[in-house]
């Protein structure tokens, strides 16, 4: 296999700057591709070259797999690294990238359409004793069928889209009464978001929580997995805070998911970095919910907690080499955790805000990252997703990576858009955050606007420096409370 030396880009934004720095430190020629509203974006001139993809809108853009290829063709690249959203996860757009004659930098374009559709996924891991939610693993073509069905299944069920993601396609059903009017729209909503009304049907686990494995696999069948994610905070079933560990998963529990984990990527013979996410009911158990065949947004919490680089690995994959540890040599250390900062109105139903960052200042310090891809006196388009960008910190433990989130909360200044950062402060000093008691309901069960409008920031941190008190949560070098608030 031909050796990387100049690698495309087909993303912008964070995610390709993120690409891009760990190229350069490879010392991989990158390119980067940009639409006309992205022509000033720190992506392009980061790289060590950049091309035009066309207009604003990602259809005639970052979407279109034949600009992407003809521009690879040009720049005379090796590989082409996807990162996550628009392409990544396209098996079409994999398969025209080999045909070309380029290493694509993720799994194979069956393991992609394997775990695309989540049917065939569920199909894929049933004989490899990965745990799934009880339901059916066929497409559910009519109502009569879902009658029978939900009824050996029991109620409460979830319908899901075959095809779907981000919440599309998706209905909880209480009652067999409820049954016809959901059923109806799950499969149109389908039909018009995916261009597949394939609807199948689950078991509505009632108080989730959202726990996902990082794995990754080589060429040559070695596999291991990076340790879990929990992703319980969510809005729109879209993630908003992650953190790594997870407060509620034991050892064991820990150990038996990542085996699980590890037996999905099997099961479509998986190549790359690739993300397995699980349901965790209150009882204690798992289930599979499907695979991201790709880098999640959230990897760098995992990368803070192992030491590992994920594009790193990717890139060194791709080159057909063998992964460079096996799983006794992963360990973690430490906690770390992760904030989408959206530009969105948490006061609006997190409803989407565009405009300049006449301000953008971002917090540093010990333990503090920030990715992100815009920098002050840019704008935030309508044209792609609202993240401006994430705000990752590591402590020592849990309660040390929750202050220092806090304090980077309200050390940084963003003008111009609504954003989510008070939010994010909301929820990192709410009790049930604080002593893991969440689920993936936890805004609609904690949370009001009103909150945020009334918000008396001192409250918050004060209300956060007495929990910690309460607890009796010391530095372990000293007596000292490890809680001190400053406060506003």
């Amino acid at each position: 296999m031909p050796k990387i030396s100049r690698l495309l880009i087909a993303n912008r934004g964070e995610i390709a700057l993120r690409i891009i720095r760990t190229a350069r430190e490879m010392g991989i020629t990158t390119v980067s591709i940009y639409s006309e509203v992205d022509k000033g974006s720190p992506h392009v001139y980061m790289a060590d070259e950049s091309y035009s993809v066309g207009e604003a809108l990602s259809t005639s853009s970052y979407l279109n797999i034949d600009k992407v290829i003809n521009v690879a063709k040009e720049a005379n690249v090796d590989a082409i690294h996807p990162g996550y959203g628009f392409l990544s996860e396209n098996s079409l757009f994999a398969e025209k990238v080999e045909s070309a004659g380029f290493i694509f930098v993720g799994p194979s374009p069956n393991a992609i359409k394997i775990m695309g559709d989540k049917l065939s996924a569920k199909r894929a891991v049933s004989s490899f004793a990965v745990p799934l939610v009880p339901g059916t693993d066929f497409p559910v073509k009519d109502i009569s069928q879902a009658k029978l069905e939900a009824k050996k299944i029991g109620f409460p069920i979830i319908i899901k889209a075959s095809a779907g993601g981000g919440g599309k396609g998706m209905r909880i059903v209480n009652s067999i009464n409820e049954l016809d009017e959901l059923f109806s729209l799950a499969v149109n909503e389908a039909l018009k978001s995916f261009g597949n009304g394939d609807v199948f049907l689950e078991k509505y686990i009632m108080s989730p929580r959202h726990i996902e494995i990082q794995i990754l696999s080589d060429s040559f069948g070695n596999f291991v997995h990076l340790f879990e994610r929990d992703c319980s905070i969510q809005r729109r079933h879209q993630k908003v805070i992650e953190e790594a560990p997870s407060a509620l998963l034991s050892d064991e529990l820990r150990t038996s998911m990542g085996k699980a984990a590890i037996n999905a990527g099997k099961s479509c013979d998986y190549v790359g970095a690739g993300t397995v996410e699980f349901i965790f009911d209150t009882s204690g158990s798992f289930y599979f919910l499907e695979m991201n065949t790709r880098l999640q947004v959230e990897h760098p919490v995992t990368e803070c907690i192992t030491g590992i680089d994920l594009v790193r690995e990717q890139l060194r994959v791709a080159n057909g080499e063998k992964l460079g540890f096996n799983q006794d040599d992963i360990n973690v250390t430490g906690h770390a955790l992760e904030l989408r900062i959206y530009a969105e109105d948490s006061n609006n139903n997190f409803s989407p805000d565009t405009g300049v960052l006449s301000v953008y200042k971002r917090p540093q310090g010990p333990g503090i990252r920030v990715d992100d891809g815009i920098e002050e006196g840019q704008e935030v388009s309508i044209y792609y997703d609202p993240m401006i960008a994430k705000l990752i910190v590591t402590g020592p433990n849990r309660e040390i990576a929750i202050e220092r989130m806090v304090r980077a909360i309200e050390d940084y200044v963003i003008i111009g858009v609504e954003n989510t950062l008070q939010f994010g402060k909301f929820v990192l000093t709410h009790p049930n955050f604080l002593n893991g008691d969440f689920n993936t309901h936890f805004i609609e069960n904690h949370f009001k606007p009103e909150y945020l409008i009334n918000d008396d920031n001192a409250k918050l941190a004060l209300s956060l420096h007495n929990y910690f008190y309460s607890k009796k949560i010391y530095n372990s070098d000293s007596n000292m409370i490890t809680s001190k608030w400053r406060l506003r």
